[in-house]
């Protein structure tokens, strides 16, 4: 996929535990799990906004599109 998901390394940057994200987001630790791992097909903007909201970040901090090369 060409969509990367930075979750780890906002939360390393902010000293954070993907617990304590999902506890001020109110999201599941198990659907935050499986967005860290790029897992996910699809994010609700109310999501990425309380996520970028708690990290004190942009959505392209967390979301990064790399291009295919052919």
């Amino acid at each position: 996929m060409a969509i990367i998901v930075n979750l780890d390394i906002m939360l390393a940057k902010r000293k954070m535990k993907l617990k304590d994200l999902s506890e001020a987001v109110g999201v599941s630790t198990v659907n935050l799990s499986i967005l860290k791992q790029s897992k996910v097909k699809a994010i609700r903007f109310s999501t990425l906004n309380s996520i970028c909201e708690v990290l004190d970040c942009q959505p392209g901090d967390i979301l990064e599109y790399v291009a295919n090369e052919i």
